[in-house]
């Protein structure tokens, strides 16, 4: 599949969807009576800026919260040296942020059997999907780590934000008590976990930032403004659509649960405005996808699956923007 993205489509898609936002937040905020708290979409550029003026005596109203989404405004990365951007020369083209899970001093889930960790098969996966994207030309690539090193959990999306990322995948390796456990999922984000099994997934990498009993990834601030909440309820429908596409277009190569697609409130998916997902590519704990994971053949398997879902996923973009711009 061949799409031709150039740096036209990319500001339409950041000029369309900020547009929309405001619109929508013009109409949720408008009041009779009133004049409104009217955004103003100001010095749209290829990311797209945009300003919300309230009305001079909003600071005199009450309060109301008029969205449902509380997670805080993730900066972007300053404490981290950002990644090479890999792949064809030209910045109109897609970015897709791989992120290999755990890393340095946090191995993540461990195989009880042969040793493996999840740190050196995430890192393995994300290369080997990152060397798919570079040969097939059609985006640029970035890795949040392409050694073995420790990055706290919003440093890893920090840096796609900060590279203005189009998509993020979290690359991980699940593990269960129960050995049989098999097959790959894909988590979205959920301010709620969809099950148990999410809320302990949840539990397990959210404590990967708390080292001797130290959080090391401490953020403030709320979402306190509804064109916030509205890109982010925009970046998690298009992450569920990716989510979708992820296991349609790998599922011939590898094999899933399934119940493939859950929700979890995870912290590294917590960036509002770039689609992301997590992927628990299989279980370590189980001894065939142990083999498949750590395997060369399996490895490639798993980053062409990736690979043909991010193509279909921008084509699609592609596709719907030029309809657009024609009408």
């Amino acid at each position: 599949m061949k799409f031709g993205w150039t740096a036209d489509h990319h500001a339409l898609h950041k000029r369309r969807m900020f547009q929309s936002l405001a619109l929508a937040s013009s109409i949720l905020f408008s009041v009779p009576g009133s004049t409104g708290g009217i955004p103003n979409v100001d010095a749209l550029s290829d990311r797209g800026v945009v300003r919300f003026d309230a009305p001079a005596d909003m600071a005199a109203r009450p309060r109301k919260r008029l969205h449902s989404i509380t997670v805080p405004i993730p900066a972007a990365s300053r404490g981290v040296a950002l990644p090479r951007v890999e792949g064809v020369n030209d910045g109109a083209r897609p970015l897709v942020v791989i992120d290999a899970g755990h890393g340095g001093h946090d191995p993540g889930a461990i195989n009880k059997e042969n040793g493996r960790r999840e740190k050196d098969v995430t890192l393995a996966i994300a290369q080997a999907i990152r060397d798919q994207l570079v040969k097939s030309g059609r985006v640029r690539v970035a890795l949040t780590r392409n050694d073995d090193r420790f990055l706290i959990l919003e440093e890893r999306y920090g840096i796609a934000r900060k590279l203005g990322a189009d998509l993020f995948i979290s690359i991980h390796a699940d593990a269960a008590d129960n050995a049989e456990a098999h097959g790959a999922t894909v988590y979205t984000l959920s301010e709620t976990a969809s099950d148990r099994e999410a809320a302990r997934l949840a539990a397990r990498e959210n404590r990967a930032d708390i080292i001797n009993g130290v959080n090391l990834g401490g953020q403030s601030g709320d979402v306190s403004s509804i064109l916030i909440d509205l890109t982010q309820r925009e970046s998690l429908n298009a992450s569920a659509s990716f989510a979708r596409l992820l296991q349609r277009e790998a599922s011939p190569l590898m094999p899933f649960r399934s119940s493939y697609h859950r929700f979890a409130s995870l912290i590294v998916l917590k960036a509002p405005d770039i689609p992301s997902v997590l992927f628990e590519t299989g279980y370590i704990s189980n001894g065939d996808d142990a083999a498949f994971l750590s395997s060369r053949e399996g490895q490639d398997r798993i980053a062409r699956g990736v690979a043909r879902a991010i193509e279909v996923h921008f084509a699609r973009q592609l596709a719907t923007h030029g309809t657009a711009a024609r009408n």
